[in-house]
Protein backbone atom coordinates (compact mmCIF):
# COMPACT_ATOMS: atom_id res chain seq x y z
CA UNK A 1 0.00 0.00 0.00
CA UNK A 2 1.42 3.15 -1.04
CA UNK A 3 -0.79 5.35 1.64
CA UNK A 4 -1.87 3.87 4.74
CA UNK A 5 -3.43 5.40 8.05
CA UNK A 6 -0.36 3.24 10.06
CA UNK A 7 -3.52 2.24 12.64
CA UNK A 8 -4.45 -1.02 13.64
CA UNK A 9 -7.86 -0.51 13.22
CA UNK A 10 -10.13 -2.39 11.35
CA UNK A 11 -11.92 0.06 9.65
CA UNK A 12 -8.65 2.17 9.02
CA UNK A 13 -7.74 -1.08 7.16
CA UNK A 14 -10.82 -0.72 4.94
CA UNK A 15 -10.08 2.56 3.86
CA UNK A 16 -6.94 1.75 3.30
CA UNK A 17 -8.21 -0.30 0.99
CA UNK A 18 -11.29 1.09 -0.59
CA UNK A 19 -10.54 4.76 0.77
CA UNK A 20 -9.37 6.05 -2.12
CA UNK A 21 -11.49 8.25 -4.43
CA UNK A 22 -13.41 6.29 -6.97
CA UNK A 23 -12.75 3.20 -5.35
CA UNK A 24 -15.50 2.21 -4.00
CA UNK A 25 -17.39 3.35 -7.03
CA UNK A 26 -15.28 1.00 -9.22
CA UNK A 27 -16.59 -1.93 -7.12
CA UNK A 28 -19.96 -0.52 -6.97
CA UNK A 29 -19.98 -1.36 -11.15
CA UNK A 30 -19.10 -5.06 -10.47
CA UNK A 31 -21.90 -6.01 -7.63
CA UNK A 32 -24.29 -7.31 -10.54
CA UNK A 33 -21.14 -9.23 -12.42
CA UNK A 34 -17.85 -8.40 -14.42
CA UNK A 35 -17.51 -5.66 -16.81
CA UNK A 36 -14.68 -4.95 -19.20
CA UNK A 37 -12.39 -1.63 -18.81
CA UNK A 38 -14.58 -0.17 -21.47
CA UNK A 39 -17.90 -0.74 -19.46
CA UNK A 40 -16.28 0.62 -16.34
CA UNK A 41 -15.14 4.13 -18.16
CA UNK A 42 -18.87 4.54 -19.47
CA UNK A 43 -20.38 3.94 -16.56
CA UNK A 44 -18.34 6.21 -14.22
CA UNK A 45 -18.06 9.30 -16.41
CA UNK A 46 -16.16 11.77 -14.33
CA UNK A 47 -12.63 9.41 -14.17
CA UNK A 48 -10.24 9.59 -16.11
CA UNK A 49 -8.46 6.46 -18.02
CA UNK A 50 -5.40 7.01 -15.47
CA UNK A 51 -7.49 7.01 -12.16
CA UNK A 52 -9.47 3.90 -13.61
CA UNK A 53 -6.02 1.58 -14.72
CA UNK A 54 -4.42 2.78 -11.23
CA UNK A 55 -7.66 1.91 -9.15
CA UNK A 56 -8.45 -1.55 -10.60
CA UNK A 57 -4.45 -2.24 -10.41
CA UNK A 58 -4.77 -1.49 -6.46
CA UNK A 59 -8.31 -2.95 -6.04
CA UNK A 60 -6.21 -5.95 -7.88
CA UNK A 61 -3.39 -6.43 -5.71
CA UNK A 62 -5.68 -5.88 -2.52
CA UNK A 63 -7.76 -9.36 -3.55
CA UNK A 64 -10.98 -7.06 -4.38
CA UNK A 65 -11.30 -8.06 -7.77
CA UNK A 66 -9.23 -9.90 -10.40
CA UNK A 67 -8.99 -9.97 -14.08
CA UNK A 68 -10.04 -12.92 -16.20
CA UNK A 69 -10.19 -13.64 -19.99
CA UNK A 70 -13.77 -14.78 -21.34
CA UNK A 71 -14.21 -17.39 -23.89
CA UNK A 72 -14.47 -16.98 -27.99
CA UNK A 73 -16.26 -15.41 -29.32
CA UNK A 74 -15.75 -13.08 -26.56
CA UNK A 75 -12.32 -13.31 -25.93
CA UNK A 76 -12.56 -10.01 -23.63
CA UNK A 77 -10.77 -9.40 -20.25
CA UNK A 78 -13.36 -8.88 -17.76
CA UNK A 79 -12.83 -7.50 -13.73
CA UNK A 80 -15.29 -8.81 -11.13
CA UNK A 81 -15.03 -9.35 -7.85
CA UNK A 82 -13.18 -11.95 -5.33
CA UNK A 83 -15.31 -13.59 -3.16
CA UNK A 84 -13.72 -11.01 -0.27
CA UNK A 85 -14.40 -8.57 -1.96
CA UNK A 86 -18.23 -9.02 -2.69
CA UNK A 87 -18.37 -9.34 1.00
CA UNK A 88 -18.94 -5.17 0.68
CA UNK A 89 -22.07 -5.54 -0.51
CA UNK A 90 -23.70 -4.71 3.66
CA UNK A 91 -21.67 -1.89 3.68
CA UNK A 92 -22.72 -0.66 0.30
CA UNK A 93 -26.15 -0.82 1.24
CA UNK A 94 -25.59 0.88 4.52
CA UNK A 95 -23.99 3.92 3.23
CA UNK A 96 -26.83 3.76 0.17
CA UNK A 97 -29.74 3.77 3.22
CA UNK A 98 -27.44 6.01 5.26
CA UNK A 99 -26.58 8.92 2.77
CA UNK A 100 -30.07 8.88 1.10
CA UNK A 101 -31.69 11.07 4.24
CA UNK A 102 -28.84 12.95 4.32
CA UNK A 103 -30.34 16.34 5.91
CA UNK A 104 -28.00 19.06 3.95
CA UNK A 105 -27.03 17.52 0.52
CA UNK A 106 -29.24 16.64 -1.78
CA UNK A 107 -29.08 14.01 -4.49
CA UNK A 108 -27.98 15.27 -7.93
CA UNK A 109 -26.13 14.51 -10.57
CA UNK A 110 -26.20 11.06 -12.87
CA UNK A 111 -25.91 7.66 -11.72
CA UNK A 112 -25.29 4.83 -13.75
CA UNK A 113 -27.96 2.24 -14.69
CA UNK A 114 -26.34 -0.28 -12.24
CA UNK A 115 -26.82 2.12 -9.30
CA UNK A 116 -30.44 2.33 -10.40
CA UNK A 117 -30.69 -1.42 -10.53
CA UNK A 118 -29.10 -1.81 -6.98
CA UNK A 119 -31.01 0.91 -5.50
CA UNK A 120 -33.68 -1.24 -5.91
CA UNK A 121 -32.41 -3.99 -4.30
CA UNK A 122 -31.12 -1.94 -1.30
CA UNK A 123 -34.52 -1.18 -0.85
CA UNK A 124 -36.84 -3.49 -1.45
CA UNK A 125 -39.11 -3.38 1.58
CA UNK A 126 -39.95 -7.25 1.70
CA UNK A 127 -36.30 -7.76 2.54
CA UNK A 128 -36.24 -4.81 5.07
CA UNK A 129 -39.11 -3.38 6.22
CA UNK A 130 -39.16 -0.18 8.43
CA UNK A 131 -42.63 -1.01 10.25
CA UNK A 132 -44.44 1.78 8.21
CA UNK A 133 -44.41 1.63 4.57
CA UNK A 134 -46.64 -0.59 3.38
CA UNK A 135 -45.59 -3.79 1.61
CA UNK A 136 -47.29 -5.28 -1.55
CA UNK A 137 -48.57 -8.60 -1.15
CA UNK A 138 -46.73 -11.65 -1.89
CA UNK A 139 -46.00 -12.35 -5.45
CA UNK A 140 -43.79 -14.51 -8.03
CA UNK A 141 -42.52 -13.18 -11.05
CA UNK A 142 -39.42 -12.67 -13.22
CA UNK A 143 -38.32 -9.73 -15.06
CA UNK A 144 -36.35 -8.24 -17.77
CA UNK A 145 -35.56 -4.59 -18.00
CA UNK A 146 -34.15 -3.00 -20.75
CA UNK A 147 -32.23 1.08 -19.86
CA UNK A 148 -31.48 1.70 -23.12
CA UNK A 149 -28.46 -0.68 -24.19
CA UNK A 150 -28.09 -2.68 -20.41
CA UNK A 151 -29.66 -5.64 -19.66
CA UNK A 152 -31.10 -7.04 -16.27
CA UNK A 153 -32.99 -9.84 -15.07
CA UNK A 154 -34.95 -10.08 -11.90
CA UNK A 155 -36.69 -12.72 -9.66
CA UNK A 156 -39.71 -12.59 -7.15
CA UNK A 157 -40.90 -15.14 -5.02
CA UNK A 158 -42.74 -15.14 -2.01
CA UNK A 159 -42.22 -11.16 -2.41
CA UNK A 160 -39.07 -11.68 -2.23
CA UNK A 161 -36.29 -10.70 -4.42
CA UNK A 162 -33.93 -13.64 -4.83
CA UNK A 163 -32.29 -12.32 -7.94
CA UNK A 164 -31.12 -9.18 -9.78
CA UNK A 165 -28.17 -9.69 -12.24
CA UNK A 166 -26.81 -8.40 -15.26
CA UNK A 167 -27.93 -9.78 -18.71
CA UNK A 168 -31.24 -11.14 -20.34
CA UNK A 169 -33.30 -13.64 -18.59
CA UNK A 170 -32.58 -17.30 -19.68
CA UNK A 171 -36.62 -18.31 -20.03
CA UNK A 172 -39.26 -16.08 -21.36
CA UNK A 173 -39.89 -13.92 -18.46
CA UNK A 174 -43.29 -12.77 -16.95
CA UNK A 175 -42.41 -9.25 -17.60
CA UNK A 176 -40.92 -7.67 -20.03
CA UNK A 177 -39.52 -3.71 -19.79
CA UNK A 178 -37.97 -1.72 -22.19
CA UNK A 179 -37.38 1.76 -20.94
CA UNK A 180 -34.95 4.77 -20.09
CA UNK A 181 -32.96 5.00 -17.22
CA UNK A 182 -34.56 8.13 -16.03
CA UNK A 183 -37.94 6.81 -17.03
CA UNK A 184 -37.28 3.84 -14.62
CA UNK A 185 -35.51 5.88 -11.86
CA UNK A 186 -38.45 7.94 -12.15
CA UNK A 187 -40.88 5.23 -11.31
CA UNK A 188 -38.83 3.56 -8.86
CA UNK A 189 -38.66 6.77 -6.73
CA UNK A 190 -42.25 7.23 -6.66
CA UNK A 191 -42.02 10.48 -8.70
CA UNK A 192 -43.97 9.15 -11.93
CA UNK A 193 -46.97 6.41 -11.63
CA UNK A 194 -46.33 3.50 -13.31
CA UNK A 195 -49.79 3.74 -15.73
CA UNK A 196 -48.73 7.57 -16.53
CA UNK A 197 -45.37 6.70 -17.84
CA UNK A 198 -46.47 3.42 -19.74
CA UNK A 199 -49.55 5.52 -20.79
CA UNK A 200 -46.82 8.38 -22.14
CA UNK A 201 -44.81 5.58 -23.97
CA UNK A 202 -42.33 6.18 -21.72
CA UNK A 203 -42.26 2.54 -20.36
CA UNK A 204 -42.92 -0.18 -22.68
CA UNK A 205 -44.69 -3.09 -21.17
CA UNK A 206 -45.18 -6.99 -22.30
CA UNK A 207 -47.02 -9.11 -20.00
CA UNK A 208 -47.87 -9.05 -16.30
CA UNK A 209 -48.39 -5.23 -15.63
CA UNK A 210 -49.92 -6.05 -11.82
CA UNK A 211 -46.65 -8.00 -11.55
CA UNK A 212 -44.92 -4.80 -12.58
CA UNK A 213 -47.15 -2.52 -10.40
CA UNK A 214 -45.87 -5.12 -7.41
CA UNK A 215 -41.91 -4.89 -8.30
CA UNK A 216 -42.50 -0.99 -8.67
CA UNK A 217 -44.61 -0.50 -5.01
CA UNK A 218 -41.62 -2.50 -3.13
CA UNK A 219 -38.92 -0.39 -2.80
CA UNK A 220 -39.35 1.59 0.48
CA UNK A 221 -39.90 5.54 -0.88
CA UNK A 222 -37.16 6.94 1.61
CA UNK A 223 -36.97 10.78 2.35
CA UNK A 224 -34.48 13.05 3.92
CA UNK A 225 -34.32 14.04 7.02
CA UNK A 226 -35.33 17.38 7.74
CA UNK A 227 -32.57 19.68 8.13
CA UNK A 228 -30.61 20.54 11.54
CA UNK A 229 -32.29 24.07 12.95
CA UNK A 230 -30.19 27.18 13.26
Amino acid sequence: MTRTYGEGCPIALSLDIVGERWALLVVRELRLGPRRYSDLQAALRGITPAVLSKRLRELEEYGVLHRRELPPPAAAKVYELTEWGAGLEPVFQALARWGVRSPVLPLTGEVSADSVMLGLRTFFSADDGDGVSPRPAPWSASYEVTLGSDVYRLRVEHGRLTELARGPAGTAPDVLVRTTKAAWQAVLDGAEPLADAVAAGRLSVTGDLRALQSLVDAPRKIRPRPAPAG
